[in-house]
């Protein structure tokens, strides 16, 4: 009972603390049967606080033929917003006597394989809070795939979300169709199915160096999750919000 006063009293104030800096989607992931980063002792770090901040949805929908400075702008500017949520959680967490670390958003620590100390993806898809499209990107059902996202590893206990353990791209390959450097198969994702099933990562990498260098050293591109229709329908709606307004 003491246990789960515990975790219920935490629950309350991770949604309170989310609440009060602006982030409505987020969960907890339980990453015990994962290999999340170590901690100063040695020790995995066993949950994960996912979250995920949307991106202007006009701009999204102007990439669909590639991205522009209003994009790289807001890449930036959200990576940023997710940095100082994430860092300002886990300070906030360590204070309060637990061992926590911020997973930097967009960060590649392994340049040879093009990825980072953890795919902030994994941890989302574990958090419950969407899957991963054939564009191999995180697809919600709030903003589509018109996010970015960030992670706080922590070893409080908590309470995990219930994972997401299907997709729901249907047939749709419009992001297949559309991604000009052809780097996507066109597989549906499942957990565990490994990222080159999905996405050759150095064709991807290699086309954006090429076109789009001037955008943030070749890191944006967008065009795939530009025509994803989960996402353009966030864009209908808020276009439904404005003209009632």
């Amino acid at each position: 009972m003491i246990m789960t006063d515990y975790v219920d009293s935490f629950t309350r104030w991770l949604n309170s603390w989310m609440h009060i800096h602006g982030v409505g989607l987020f969960g907890v992931s339980d990453l015990r049967e994962f290999h999340p980063p170590e901690d100063e002792t040695g020790k995995c770090f066993p949950f994960g606080v996912s979250f995920a901040i949307p991106m202007d949805p006009h701009i999204m929908a102007s990439v669909q033929q590639g991205p522009d400075q209003a994009y790289a702008d807001e890449y930036e500017r959200v990576n940023k917003r997710i940095n100082e949520v994430a860092y300002a959680l886990s300070s906030e967490l360590r204070s309060s006597g637990v061992k926590s670390m911020a997973l930097a958003a967009s960060d590649r620590t392994d340049t040879i394989n093009i990825k980072g100390d953890f795919p902030h993806k994994t941890a989302a898809t574990r958090a419950g809070l969407g899957w991963i499209g054939r564009h191999c990107q995180l697809v919600t059902r709030e903003f589509g795939s018109w996010v970015r996202l960030g992670t706080v590893f922590t070893d409080m206990q908590l309470s995990a979300d219930i994972p997401i353990e299907k997709g729901h791209c249907g047939n749709c390959t419009l992001c297949v169709d559309a991604c000009p450097a052809k780097a996507l198969k066109g597989n549906a994702w499942y957990p565990g199915i490994a990222r080159e099933e999905i996405l050759d990562v150095n064709a991807c990498d290699a086309w954006k160096k090429e076109h789009y260098f001037r955008f943030h050293e070749g890191h944006n591109c967008g065009i795939c999750s530009g025509v994803c229709p989960y996402g353009l329908r966030v864009l209908k709606r808020d276009n439904i919000k404005t003209s009632d307004d």
